[in-house]
């Protein structure tokens, strides 16, 4: 157990975990593959022979989102819980978060709701007003797009992180308890809604994911002792570490299985169960996810294939601007759907096909729009340091000094 009592809240220097890239990019290849596959696993392809092959995209990789919102308060409350909450470290977080995440949404919203209106051939028969009112309900809410209510629920959490931050540094007691509370809340909320709100976009509410995020901050904040187990390779573990890692291993197989065969079930033969069911599943599917690939993210990055490690962390680093090109691609290589028999291997082959093209074009694109437009963190979010103009001219520097001695 923790020590009980008040937290002492000291400024350490953090060490840099470049693995959480590796993360980034496993969480990036759970949404691309659930949303490559929506269309197939909806309903357009289920007389296929490979029907099963879609359900499995769509289901078993149903982590993305939850585990960028983990990730996402591990790194914040890794960085920030030993710091002194100050109205500088205040106003310097959310100058950053405007700046990275806020601006490239509000961007990305209204070019998504103005390719959406013309689409449907509404952007000229709608009133501007209406087209206004609309636009604004969908920016206050995440819904202009379908992939945008996750940076809507990630802004929540960024207002809610000084108050939550400075109840974590309030007492130890209240940390040993983040993820129970978590859990508490988000299904109060799921309970609530249930029988009385009946809110049909719940997804686009913070608490929906709260036990993710209160998971996040509690393995940050104890970080100091899982990180042995992370850092170090299967023989040097101690016997009830191999234990944990085996048991968490099995959990996370049996219930992602549990999770693709039950809607497996429910698509193809219109039978369902309470929707309570559906919601516990996927809540431990993808919270053991979250765990799952912390676990194999350190693990891949101590392989010696550098090569691998290396474009996994690149498309970590690009992972947010990635998120937020992808569905346009995605959208148009869609348009080729209608002449390709969904019960054919030519659709099996189209969908992987648009998973690879979702993810190397939109990688293309975000890179070289990174490379040689200077102002493009205002529509894709901040520049990886890789990609900064001083990163590129301290590779300068190196080389020619490199130059220089071997001549």
């Amino acid at each position: 157990m923790l020590p009980k009592g008040e937290v002492t809240v000291t400024l350490i220097k953090k060490e840099r975990l470049p693995q959480l890239d590796v993360f980034r990019a496993l969480a990036l290849l759970g949404v691309l593959n659930v949303h490559a596959s929506s269309y197939a696993a909806g309903v357009q392809a289920l007389s296929s022979p490979f029907y099963y092959v879609y359900n499995f995209m769509n289901i078993f990789f149903k982590y993305g989102t939850s585990s960028f919102i983990f990730l996402s308060a591990f790194v914040l409350f890794y960085n920030y819980y030993e710091r002194p909450l100050t109205i500088r470290l205040i106003s310097r977080f959310y100058g950053r978060r405007l700046l990275y995440i806020i601006l490239p949404y509000f961007i990305a919203s209204t070019a998504y709701f103005v390719y959406s209106k013309y689409t449907l051939g509404q952007l000229n028969s709608t009133p501007y007003m209406e087209l206004w009112l609309e636009l604004r309900t969908a920016l206050l809410t995440g819904t202009a797009y379908t992939h945008l209510y996750f940076v809507f629920i990630s802004i929540q959490f960024y207002i809610l992180f000084p108050f939550i931050l400075k109840l974590l540094q309030s007492k130890r007691s209240i940390v040993q308890w983040a993820i129970p509370l978590g859990i508490a809340l988000q299904w109060g909320f799921v309970l609530y809604n249930k029988y009385n709100l009946h809110l049909l976009n719940k997804g686009s509410y913070a608490i929906t994911y709260l036990a993710y995020y209160m998971m996040g901050a509690y393995i940050a904040i104890n970080f100091g002792r899982i990180k042995s187990w992370l850092m170090n390779s299967w023989g040097h573990l101690t016997d009830g570490q191999k234990l944990w890692t085996v048991a968490l291993w099995v959990s996370w197989l049996a219930l992602a299985f549990i999770h693709v065969q039950l809607w497996y079930y429910t698509r193809t033969t219109g039978d369902t169960v309470d929707s309570l069911w559906y919601e516990l599943i996927w809540n431990v599917h993808s919270m053991l996810s979250a765990l799952i690939l912390l676990h194999a993210t350190f693990v891949i990055y101590r392989k010696p294939s550098g090569r691998g490690v290396a474009l996994l962390m690149r498309m970590g680093e690009l992972s947010f601007a990635i998120y937020l090109l992808h569905p346009f691609i995605l959208a148009q290589y869609r348009r080729f759907r209608y002449q390709i028999p969904p019960e054919s291997i030519g659709y099996l082959i189209f969908i992987l096909g648009g998973l690879l093209v979702a993810l190397f074009l939109s990688w293309g694109i975000v890179q070289f729009y990174f490379k040689r437009v200077s102002w493009s963190w205002v529509f894709l979010g901040n520049v990886p340091r890789s990609l900064s103009p001083k990163a590129k001219k301290l590779a300068k520097q190196a080389k020619k000094q490199s130059t220089e001695l071997s001549s």
